[in-house]
């Protein structure tokens, strides 16, 4: 039987960048279609603004993620992407924003109220502030952690993790040590003609053989007719059956009784205490 809903099978983006924009008016920086999805940027400040225009007036009724993005080359190093879904269209659409390090953007907790734990997730890895949140926090690193892992010039060592010591019995801190810093690697494969010799190619350089050794016999090189085929041929006969006529046999040594307990000088026989 099938089954009959509201919502298209799938949406096409023909026209939404032309109505969107019209109704975003002056909030709206610009529009594009890129990798098969309707991207818009709006100013920072009216950010609320255009969210709440996006739910209530054009259907866009979920905010079902939110990313920070880092720039370091630019002026505002960050951008903030809000991903919309319309259940009833079954069309999602994606809004930028962008901020300095010390530029707030406005919270959309008042919008979504499911926004204060997406919003403390990219404060907590970009350090992008969010002005009005109720509960700005950390969300995913340790306490106490400094700086914000997902940002471009974030070194790989030199910071501290925190773990629960077994031997102290309490939560410790230790420097972070990684084996290889990735940021300094070069990509080249050593089989493609590197500059270099990795620890350990120095023995592939050993001089050639002058006279090959050759092994004319068997027993050389330790080989041999196979020893189990040749240990099946030599089976030791079984010992012969004896028969038992309950008569003691012709110069067979005679039974040898139990041995009495002797006494010992205090006169105890070894089977109890003295009394």
């Amino acid at each position: 039987m099938p089954v009959l809903h509201s919502a298209p099978k799938f949406a096409s983006n023909e026209g939404v960048i032309e109505a969107l924009s019209a109704a975003l008016g002056s909030m709206l920086v610009s529009a594009k279609e890129e990798h098969g999805e309707v991207v818009f940027t709006v100013a920072r400040d009216q950010i609320e603004n255009a969210l709440r225009l996006l739910r209530d007036e054009h259907e866009y009724q979920q905010l079902m993620e939110m990313a920070g993005v880092d720039y370091p080359s630019r002026a505002e190093r960050f951008e903030v992407v809000y991903m919309l879904l319309s259940v009833t269209k079954n069309h999602r659409v994606m809004v930028k924003v962008s901020a300095a390090e010390n530029t707030p953007v406005p919270t959309v907790t008042t919008v979504w109220p499911v926004a204060g734990w997406l919003e403390r997730e990219v404060f907590d890895m970009y350090g992008v502030i969010f002005a009005g949140n109720p509960d700005l926090r950390r969300i995913l690193t340790d306490y106490g952690f400094e700086g914000h892992p997902q940002r471009k010039d974030f070194p790989l060592t030199g910071y501290v993790e925190l773990r629960y010591s077994e031997e102290d019995k309490r939560v410790v801190y230790e420097p972070v040590k990684l084996a290889q810093d990735f940021r300094s690697f070069d990509f080249m494969s050593p089989w493609e003609g590197a500059d270099y010799v990795l620890p350990g190619d120095e023995k592939a350089d050993t001089p050639p053989v002058e006279e090959p050794k050759t092994t004319e016999k068997k027993g050389v090189s330790g080989a041999g007719e196979p020893t189990n085929s040749e240990a099946a041929k030599k089976v030791s006969p079984p010992a012969p059956a004896t028969k038992d006529s309950g008569k003691p046999e012709k110069d067979a040594p005679a039974h040898t009784d139990s041995r009495p307990h002797e006494e010992d000088e205090d006169g105890d026989d070894g089977k109890g205490d003295k009394s």
